[in-house]
């Protein structure tokens, strides 16, 4: 699943100022950033949850998608920035994270943003919506990059009901396959850890 095909079934839009989601956003980026900085060399050929991408290819995607995040805040171009950051040797992601993540955090700190009409891959939508649409993106590539290095970052169970909560009115169950490329939903306990029922509803085996 790459960032332009995981956003086929992002929401339409949100219940008007229910939450500001750019702390979930913000939140999302820092945990990305530790797990990414976390992976070591021996691992970087490792498969990942996510069949398209081993470890190498998982860690230049998230970068990539940190670039994006802000280009998009600008209301620029989203394929201006291409999907993979080939530019960066192996091993270079952490150090590329920092500047990103700043970047975006100063382009989305902008309180108009969350009603501001902007350029997603899959086409214009407000601001609010667009960042949930990353955090679920960064968190859901987040867990497949610590499954498949072994990590087990801190996550945050109430952030992950809310991407959770999103996810299941955008993306049903029985939406899958075909023009939707997610795998089935997987069957987990309803006192599973929240990030469990989240990657489950995503596709994945937890």
């Amino acid at each position: 699943m790459n960032e332009n095909t995981a956003q086929l079934a992002a929401p339409q839009s949100l219940p008007a100022r229910a939450f500001d989601p750019r702390p979930d956003l913000s939140a999302a980026i820092t945990l990305a950033g530790r797990t990414l900085a976390a992976v070591r060399p021996d691992q970087y050929d490792l498969p990942t949850p996510c069949d398209e991408f081993d470890v190498r290819r998982l860690s230049s995607h998230l970068v990539a998608v940190l670039r994006r995040i802000a280009v998009i805040g600008r209301g620029e171009d989203p394929f201006s920035v291409p999907s993979f950051a080939d530019e960066l040797p192996d091993g270079a992601w952490a150090a590329a994270w920092a500047p990103a993540a700043l970047e975006a955090e100063s382009v989305w700190a902008d309180d108009g943003i969350l009603d501001r009409e902007l350029r997603l891959p899959i086409g214009p939508k407000p601001g609010a919506v667009g960042a949930v649409i990353y955090t679920n993106e960064l968190t859901v590539h987040t867990w497949d990059l610590a499954r498949a290095t072994g990590q087990h970052p801190a996550w945050d169970p109430a952030l992950v009901e809310r991407v959770l909560e999103v996810l299941r009115r955008s993306l049903p169950a029985d939406r899958r396959g075909g023009p939707v490329p997610y795998g089935e939903v997987v069957a987990v306990d309803d006192d599973a850890p929240a990030i469990d029922r989240l990657v489950a509803w995503a596709g994945r085996r937890p």
